[in-house]
């Protein structure tokens, strides 16, 4: 077959470092999630869908076919935390975390998903980001270690 073709949906989930607030502002937090979508786009990938809370965000991305998700969120943490440092309601001391989750997603799911990722802040009212995370997993039949994930 001459042409390569793909069509690969991943949630991805990752938080600031030590969970700490950074996106509680509503202004800063919006601005954040353009960002981050921008970024998303620049690397040649498909942003679907960006939400979060006041510790963490989600994507839904298309991902290319020329790019891993590895290089995808160095590149898309690299650039928002640079950006998020000198933004408007932003902070000197701005960082994400070091690790992720990402979560494959059948293309009959998007909808679903996209839906999860823009209602957020209702998840949270009754959720942590702890026990998101942990369901999200499972779900997803991947095991995490306690002692490591949340550092």
């Amino acid at each position: 077959m001459p042409q390569s073709l793909a069509q690969l949906w991943v949630h991805i989930v990752f938080s600031t470092k030590d969970r700490f607030p950074f996106l509680k502002d509503d202004p800063f937090q919006t601005q954040m999630f353009r960002m981050l979508s921008h970024h998303v786009t620049e690397s040649k990938c498909t942003s679907a869908s960006v939400g979060g809370h006041v510790d963490h965000v989600h994507l839904l991305v298309g991902m290319s076919r020329t790019i891993t998700i590895a290089q995808l969120l160095e590149n898309v943490k690299t650039e928002t935390s640079k950006w998020a440092k000198n933004a408007d309601g932003g902070n000197s001391t701005f960082k994400w975390q070091a690790g992720y989750g990402a979560f494959s997603v059948s293309h009959s799911l998007t909808k679903r998903v996209d839906q999860y990722i823009r209602n957020q802040a209702e998840h949270h009212a009754k959720l942590s980001f702890k026990d998101e995370f942990r369901k999200l997993c499972e779900k997803h039949g991947i095991e995490i270690d306690e002692r490591y994930v949340w550092d």
